[in-house]
């Protein structure tokens, strides 16, 4: 399951976040229900205040919304583009080699640090 995560769960493959999406109305105190993409149609459409953030409208940002390829069970599956970096971690009785992998859907901040191991059985064109 490494490298597959499911929409809303947190985890450091997860988007951090989706949108922006339309408020169609207000639900009570705390809640809004948002205008959803047919893709997230299996997703329930009312927020609670906590999850959204304020967008900020300014003329010169043009915002590129890119659908992820949701399945059936609303999960995806990310890919690794590319190695960023290389380092040892040095234990006491050994040394771990680690790579910095910079996943599909992701920012190069959002890059995480993998086994060197586990990536080159997994993904071996990206040793190459």
């Amino acid at each position: 399951m490494k490298g597959i995560k499911r929409f809303g769960k947190r985890g450091k493959l997860c988007p951090r976040f989706t949108g922006p999406f339309e408020i169609l109305e207000k639900i009570g105190q705390v809640a809004y229900r948002l205008a959803l993409p047919p893709a997230l149609s299996a997703v329930h459409n009312v927020f609670h205040v906590s999850m959204l953030r304020k967008y900020v409208s300014d003329p010169s940002h043009i915002l590129s919304y890119e659908g992820l390829q949701l399945q059936s069970d609303m999960s995806y599956e990310e890919q690794p583009v590319q190695i960023l970096d290389r380092k040892d971690k040095v234990l006491r009785n050994k040394t771990i080699a680690l790579v910095k992998v910079l996943w599909r859907n992701s920012k190069v901040e959002e890059a995480t640090w993998e086994l060197e191991s586990d990536m080159r059985a997994q993904y071996p064109e990206l040793f190459r």
